[in-house]
C-alpha cells in the first residue's frame, strides 16, 4: 500500500504562482511511489486566487482548498492545513517557488531514514539586498537570544513532518502560533537540509521590515520570559547612567548656565520616563497575549472548502459559530 503526502501551502494573493507549484508538484510526485493530496489555504486574497483555486480543484480530485472569511495571516493559514491534512506525512512550503519544490524528494529520504521532522536551512542569497539579509539575520539572532529556543538561522517553514508529530501539533489552541518555534520545541528525531532559495516566480514578498520585527516578537514571547527579565536589567543599568550625570548637573548650577531645577527634571524624564515605557510596553505584549487567548475566540474561520465530508473541527467552522 502506498504511503500517502499531504502538500500544505498558504497563499495570500498567489494567483499567478498556483498553477505553476501544482504542475511542477504532480510531476515530481508522478515518478514516486507515494500518494499525495495538495492542501492550500487561501489567507484571505483580493486577487483571484480563490477562482483559479476553485477552477483547478474541479479538475484535479487530489487538490483541496480552503478559504478563510478574512486575512489571518500566513502562521494560522499554515496551521489550518496542517490540522486538515491526512497523509503519513506532510510537508509545508510556500506558493511563490522560492522553496525548490524538487527538495521533497531529498525530505522524503530522510523521512524514510527514520527522521520525524525533515526541516530546510537555508543558504545566503547575496542577490537579496543588503538590508534584507541583514534584518534576516537579526530575527534569528533576537530570538535566540531572548527566548527559551534556540533555532538555525535560515530556517522557515519549508519541511516534512511525521504523522504522529502533526497529532501532536493540532493539540496546540495558542492564539499567535509561532509553527517554526513549536516544532523545535516539541523535539523528536530532527535533521536539516540545505538549499538554495530560487527566484520568486511571480508577485512580491509579503513580509517587510515591520513584519518581521513583529514576527520576531512573537517569536520571542511565545517561547520565554527573558524579556521581562531583561527590562528589571535595563533598570539597574539606566540607574546606573542615571549617576553619571549628577556631575554634569553640579558643574552646570556651578557655573550658572542651567536654570535651576531644570537639568534635574530632564535627566528624570529622559531615563525613567523612557524606561517606564519601555518595561510597561513588554509586559503590555504579555498581558495583550493572555487577554487574547482567555477569549478563547477560533484562530480562523473557513468560510469555505471542498473538503467532503468536511473534517473542519467544529471550534473553527464558521457554520457552527
Amino acid at each position: 500500500m502506498k504511503k500517502t503526502v499531504s502538500v500544505v501551502i498558504p497563499a495570500f494573493n498567489e494567483a499567478e504562482n498556483l498553477i505553476v507549484i501544482i504542475d511542477r508538484l504532480e510531476g515530481i510526485f508522478k515518478n514516486t511511489a507515494y500518494e499525495a493530496e495538495f492542501i492550500i489555504i487561501d489567507d484571505g486574497s483580493t486577487d483571484h486566487t480563490l477562482t483559479i483555486l476553485k477552477t483547478m480543484a474541479s479538475i484535479n480530485t487530489k487538490l483541496f482548498y480552503i478559504e478563510f472569511s478574512r486575512n489571518f495571516g500566513h502562521q494560522l493559514a499554515l496551521k489550518a492545513g496542517l490540522d486538515q491534512a491526512k497523509g503519513d506525512c506532510v510537508i509545508s512550503l510556500d506558493a511563490d517557488l522560492q522553496h525548490p519544490p524538487e527538495l521533497i524528494i531529498q525530505m522524503l529520504e530522510k523521512w524514510e531514514e527514520g527522521n520525524d521532522v525533515v526541516y530546510t536551512r537555508r543558504s545566503e542569497d547575496k542577490s537579496l539586498p543588503y538590508g534584507k539579509r541583514k534584518s534576516s539575520s537579526l530575527f534569528y539572532k533576537l530570538i535566540n537570544v531572548l527566548s527559551s529556543i534556540q533555532i538555525e538561522e535560515g530556517t522557515a517553514d519549508f519541511r516534512l513532518m511525521d504523522k504522529k508529530v502533526i497529532d501532536v501539533f493540532r493539540n496546540f489552541e495558542e492564539n499567535e502560533p509561532f509553527i517554526r518555534g513549536l516544532v523545535q520545541w516539541m523535539g523528536y528525531k530532527q535533521i536539516a537540509i540545505d538549499y538554495i532559495p530560487h527566484k520568486r516566480h511571480a508577485g512580491t514578498s509579503k513580509y517587510n521590515l515591520r513584519k518581521m520585527m513583529r514576527f520576531a516578537l512573537q517569536g520571542v514571547t511565545s517561547f520565554s520570559i527573558k524579556p521581562l527579565y531583561t527590562a528589571v536589567y535595563l533598570g539597574f543599568a539606566f540607574s546606573m547612567l542615571s549617576v553619571l550625570y549628577i556631575p554634569y548637573v553640579f558643574y552646570s548650577v556651578y557655573m550658572g548656565i542651567e536654570v535651576d531645577g531644570w537639568a534635574s527634571t530632564i535627566m528624570t524624564i529622559v531615563f525613567f520616563g523612557g524606561l517606564q515605557l519601555i518595561i510597561m510596553g513588554i509586559i503590555g505584549i504579555y498581558i495583550g497575549k493572555m487577554f487574547m487567548q482567555t477569549k478563547n475566540r477560533p484562530n480562523y474561520i473557513i468560510k469555505s472548502t471542498n473538503f467532503v465530508p468536511a473534517t473542519t473541527n467544529t471550534n473553527y467552522d464558521i457554520a457552527q459559530l
